[in-house]
């Protein structure tokens, strides 16, 4: 098929789906496959070099998540997100974050502050070196990692859907122009804003980095250009 950039799967069984499902969901969120379209499990499995029972199973995975939906007798379908769907994932989130960004300022340790800064230098690190796929997992890790000292595990489940239902289209172009860098770089400002016990700062922060986010959603309208060549071959077991 062509669309998926290498990935490196480890190809114990156990592991298999969640690896499967977790390049997938990165290549939803990247917009290497695309909105509206059908893709096959046996053609994705094509690939990713593996057999399609894993690649299956794993679709059906997004299936319940809302991210494809099974097509009788073609595959699944990536489904589509609208402006308005973003605009509400996106107040979903600012209700949800915002306030514990001052919370968390307010009574997590400077310690376990500090365990996230490698993190936040990673997604900097990542986006100057147009290094989408790890942009988008350390992206992840700090958001949840950080809402996770609030110590309460079902706000960091409920954040981490909302993340995968509203994922970025077109940030392959966005990356191309370095307009992820900004973005990536706010995740060092909020840190040092909640080391320094500036609640207020870091929450005006966090509202600017979502916002700085939903506009990223509406500028990454240019469709993904399609890697050359399929993946059989080229991803090694970790």
């Amino acid at each position: 098929m062509g669309h998926l950039t290498q990935r490196n799967l480890n190809t114990t069984r156990e592991r298999l789906r969640d690896q499967v499902a977790h390049h997938l969901r990165a290549a939803l969120i990247s917009g290497e496959l695309r909105p509206g379209e059908v893709y096959s499990a046996p053609g994705l499995a094509d690939d990713f070099g593996i057999s399609a029972t894993p690649v299956r199973e794993a679709m059906l995975d997004l299936a319940r998540e809302g991210l494809v939906e099974p097509v009788r007798n073609k595959g699944f379908r990536v489904t589509e997100v609208n402006e308005r769907d973003l605009d509400q994932y996106t107040e979903i989130r600012t209700l949800i974050e915002v306030p514990m960004v001052g919370r968390i300022t307010r009574t997590a340790a400077h310690a376990d502050l500090e365990e996230l800064r490698p993190i936040a230098q990673e997604i900097v690190r990542a986006a100057r070196d147009h290094d989408l796929i790890g942009y988008l997992e350390a992206d992840r890790r700090f958001h949840l990692s950080l809402l996770a000292l609030a110590g309460n595990d079902r706000l960091v489940e409920t954040v981490g859907d909302l993340r995968k239902r509203s994922r970025l289209y077109g940030l392959t172009a966005l990356d191309e122009r370095d307009q992820l860098i900004p973005s990536a770089e706010e995740h060092l400002e909020l840190l040092d804003l909640m080391v320094a016990g500036d609640a207020e700062g870091a929450q005006k922060c966090m509202t600017r980095h979502l916002g700085h986010v939903r506009s990223l959603w509406a500028e990454g309208t240019q469709e993904p250009e399609s890697t050359p060549g399929g993946l059989k071959a080229r991803l090694k077991s970790r």
